[in-house]
C-alpha cells in the first residue's frame, strides 16, 4: 500500500482552477479500484491520497496522469507500506493480515 502526499507548487488560484479536472481523475482511481481515500491536507498545502497495494511503477503512472501532476501544480511524495494491522473493513485488501 502507499499514502502519497501531494505538496501544491503553484497558487491556490492555479489549483481551484484545476480542481474539478483532479477531481474527475480522483473519481476514475476510484471506479478502477486503485485508490482507499483522498482529501485536503489541512492547512490547504496539499493532499493524501491511500492506495490499494500494487506495483510502484504502476502508481508512478497513475499519478503522472493527474491534471496536478501534468500541469505541474503539485509535487508528490510516496510512501510504501506493509500494513501488519487493519481495521476489520480493510483486512479484505490487505494480504498480510490473516482474515
Amino acid at each position: 500500500m502507499y499514502v502519497v502526499l501531494l505538496n501544491y507548487t503553484a497558487p491556490t488560484e492555479e489549483i481551484d482552477y484545476a480542481l474539478p479536472d483532479h477531481v474527475e481523475w480522483l473519481n476514475k482511481q476510484y471506479e478502477h479500484g486503485h485508490f482507499l481515500a483522498s482529501g485536503r491536507r489541512n492547512p490547504r498545502t496539499g493532499g493524501v491520497i491511500i492506495t490499494r497495494p500494487m506495483p510502484r511503477g504502476k502508481l508512478d503512472a497513475i499519478l503522472a496522469t493527474d491534471p496536478f501532476s501534468v500541469k505541474h501544480l503539485a509535487q508528490y511524495e510516496v510512501i510504501e507500506f506493509s500494513p501488519t494491522k487493519t481495521a476489520p473493513e480493510l483486512r479484505q485488501i490487505n494480504e498480510a493480515v490473516p482474515h
